[in-house]
């Protein structure tokens, strides 16, 4: 399949944008031409254009295209940043539009799930459109169910927070646990995100950042119909771990928490990064500083400023946020870096004995992929549903008790540390996560699920393709 283009729509945020820039290496390899098409608003949402030039310069084979938008009217000051992110990607359908026309032998869209209404663009033009979905593949079997599920519920979710709420093919979950978006009925969140879950029926297949042998009851459970009761779901191609590679890069290039890595023993060093919007009060920051130390364990720590700083760009004062004397008792066990780290390199190194982590998918999968044993802290979005999918359906971690509240004490903290890295129990999970490692590995080679899923799905692309040039 040689001079084909396929164009990937993400959605808005680099958390969106990176695993997309994963597929479409995913489709270089295959010999197709790739666009990645990056809305470019002036609302706050957006990629940076610093993070996109980065993108750009470390994936030469990829073209990244612009799409400048203008600022979206009545969403651009909703409270709700999804509502905004929503808001801009209506915004950007006829931006969308001129650009695929003005874009010779486009062969496919490929959108983010965040970017339903973009299929009106693909319907115009006769493109077939596919949903790209990087998230887990228990969150979809949940997403497509319940424009079904969701009228039938009592009450809104934040009313029954303890309720255990059944969908096909995943755990029961907790009502508290859904999706943020959706725990209020009739909202205007809720009922934007049930339009969105309903209109991915409309695409010509779902590809999903995930491999069959982790999810396999929730892929039974698609694949039977049981999710969309009297409507068969376009076909689900599990096609992942898509995860960003380590760092290949000389020495010289290497960060300064990875030389000090070198000196740890294996699988000694608690590593704890919570996302690139993961933030924690000043209190919050003592409780978890507290419970590191008193659990006496090494650790490699990624801080940021607390929400109340957030729209400075002031650097973490470390002394100022964590408890007076902390970083000098422990600093003969500890490397705590602001703002970022190497988070995939970090995984992959031999001293990393376990991660603690927002179970953001793209995070869940690079444990899982890097066979770290999790301490799975939600903060947001679906990260409450990974979860659930992590600890009960896959158990590759285990659940800090508290984060509900909001705050995590630091007894929990050392508890839940101490019982992944000292004890029979964490031991367990290890071994779970060496297999998990391993399939992740066998679905990728030649032959294997997530290698046979992308062929198909490229061979459902060929046939559709000469069908409409008929």
């Amino acid at each position: 399949m040689t001079h084909k283009t396929v164009v990937l729509y993400p959605s808005l945020g680099v958390g969106h944008l990176n695993p997309m820039v994963e597929l479409a290496k995913v489709f270089l390899r295959r010999g197709l031409a790739v666009l990645i098409a990056v809305v470019d608003s002036p609302d706050k949402d957006s990629v940076s254009a610093d993070a996109l030039a980065r993108l750009a310069a470390a994936n030469p084979d990829i073209a990244f295209r612009l799409l400048p938008v203008p600022s979206c009217g009545t969403h651009k000051h909703h409270p709700n940043p999804v509502m905004r992110t929503i808001g801009v990607l209506r915004v950007a359908n006829p931006v969308l539009l001129d650009f695929l026309r003005a874009t010779p032998d486009v062969d496919a869209l490929v959108l983010d799930m965040f970017c339903t209404d973009a299929l009106d663009v693909a319907a115009e033009l006769d493109v077939p459109a596919y949903i790209f979905f990087p998230s887990a593949l228990g969150d979809l079997a949940i997403m497509l169910n319940l424009p079904y599920y969701y009228p039938t519920a009592p009450s809104s979710f934040k009313d029954m927070p303890e309720t255990l709420l059944h969908f096909p093919g995943v755990p029961p979950i907790r009502a508290l646990d859904m999706v943020t978006s959706l725990q209020e009925r009739g909202s205007d969140i809720a009922e934007a995100r049930l339009s969105q879950c309903a209109r991915m029926m409309e695409a010509r297949g779902i590809l999903v950042n995930t491999f069959t042998s982790l999810e396999e009851r929730a892929l039974k459970a698609l694949s039977s119909g049981l999710c969309t009761p009297g409507r068969s779901a376009p076909p689900v191609r599990c096609i992942g771990p898509l995860v960003l590679p380590g760092n290949t890069g000389g020495i010289s290039e290497r960060h300064a928490c990875i030389e000090w890595l070198d000196t740890q023993p294996d699988r000694s060093v608690v590593f704890l990064s919570f996302g690139s919007l993961g933030r924690f009060s000043t209190a919050q920051l003592g409780e978890i500083a507290r419970g590191l130390e008193s659990s006496g364990q090494r650790f490699l720590w990624v801080v940021r400023n607390p929400p109340e700083h957030r729209s400075s760009s002031v650097e973490p004062d470390l002394e100022a946020l964590l408890p007076e004397g902390f970083l000098e008792r422990t600093r003969e066990r500890s490397f705590v870096v602001t703002n970022w780290a190497p988070q995939s390199e970090v995984l992959r190194h031999q001293s990393i004995g376990v991660f603690v982590t927002h179970c953001g998918w793209n995070s869940a999968l690079e444990g899982i992929a890097s066979g770290v044993p999790m301490i799975c802290w939600p903060l947001y979005a679906e990260q409450r549903m990974n979860k659930v999918h992590m600890v009960e359906e896959m158990k590759v971690g285990v659940v800090v008790e508290g984060y509900e509240e909001g705050l995590v004490k630091a007894e929990e903290v050392e508890a839940k540390v101490r019982l992944v890295m000292a004890s029979g129990d964490g031991e367990e999970i290890r071994q779970r996560l060496l297999t998990a490692k391993e399939m992740a590995m066998d679905a990728l080679k030649e032959g294997g699920s997530s290698d046979v899923a992308f062929a198909e799905f490229l061979t459902d692309l060929q046939n559709r393709t000469c069908a409409s040039k008929r």
